[in-house]
């Protein structure tokens, strides 16, 4: 099958590549610079400059690969976090989730390309009602009102459109692994990322090498719809974040309450630190048929930070 990868350089597509690549996928796979064509050539992909953004760039790339399925993990978020200022944090990214989406859409419309996988998030949700563990059928909490209403929008309208062509939008939980557990460890060290009240929020993980595995098997099996693609093991921040403090090497979060966490991270970070739910993996362990080599972050965790 030829795959057309957009976005093969970010922290996904480096996993995701190689195991399309091993199971026998002619990839084509894009980069925002020249520079990183080597990267792509290394993992035996045919490497192309595209600009996301750019419907031209997008439809001339898509026209000269002519794929039998377009996989979209483009993103662009800054590696130093900064909840307080969501919006901006993400908006680059949420621009490649509404614009990017539908340069995507267009050009597989405009060469006939049948099928198309692209990336959602799942990593925890505010939505209140019911119990801590969501399907894909509750939907994503719109976070109106925050600084993140404008993010929740772009996966709003990357899902819909997707689902809407026929596609996949696969709901990835916090990602973890080879170049990016270390972004998320560094703030723990430095004791910059404290336990929020009592830490009851949950949170879903994945690691990067299951993500992939579950997008192969969603291009491959031609998957529509949405799937929420995260380990077995949604937690509460109370249980995650000090056995991550623990794996790294560092000392135990510091506690602040909920009122000066709102201060200094704002109403987002809170949200997530004290109210957030889980996604369950049954529909895409059943659907798809896919084993986690991490089942859980407790596992993944201790693995990575060895």
């Amino acid at each position: 099958m030829r795959v057309f990868v957009a976005g093969g350089t970010g922290v996904l597509g480096r996993r995701l590549v190689p195991q399309l690549v091993a199971r026998g996928h002619q990839v084509t796979a894009t980069t925002t610079t020249a520079a990183k064509l080597g990267v792509l050539e290394r993992m035996d992909a045919e490497g192309v400059v595209m600009d996301g953004l750019d419907a031209q760039s997008v439809g001339e790339a898509v026209a000269r690969s002519r794929p039998d399925v377009i996989v979209h993990q483009m993103t662009s978020i800054a590696t130093t976090p900064d909840m307080k200022h969501f919006d901006r944090w993400f908006a680059a990214t949420n621009r490649l989730r509404i614009e990017g989406t539908d340069h995507l859409l267009a050009a597989a419309e405009a060469v006939g390309v049948p099928h198309v996988v692209g990336q959602s998030y799942g990593s925890w949700n505010g939505v209140q009602q019911g119990g801590w563990i969501k399907t894909e059928a509750d939907g994503i909490d719109p976070l109106t009102g925050t600084v993140a209403e404008s993010g929740m929008a772009a996966i709003r309208h990357a899902e819909e459109a997707l689902v809407r062509a026929g596609g996949a939008a696969l709901r990835y939980g916090w990602l973890y692994g080879p170049g990016s557990t270390e972004d998320l460890v560094a703030p723990v060290r430095k004791r910059q990322f404290p336990l929020v009240g009592g830490g009851a929020g949950h949170t879903s993980w994945v690691h990067l090498d299951d993500a992939a595995a579950a997008t192969v098997l969603a291009v491959e099996q031609r998957a529509t719809g949405v799937f929420n693609i995260v380990d077995d093991e949604p937690a509460a921040v109370s249980e995650w974040l000090p056995y991550l403090a623990e794996c790294a090497g560092a000392k135990p979060p510091m506690r602040v309450p909920v009122w000066l966490a709102r201060l200094l991270a704002g109403e987002v970070a809170v949200r997530m630190m004290t109210e957030g739910r889980g996604f369950s993996n049954a529909r895409a362990k059943q659907e798809l048929g896919w084993e986690l080599r991490y089942p859980s972050w407790r596992v993944g965790f201790k693995e990575e930070l060895a």
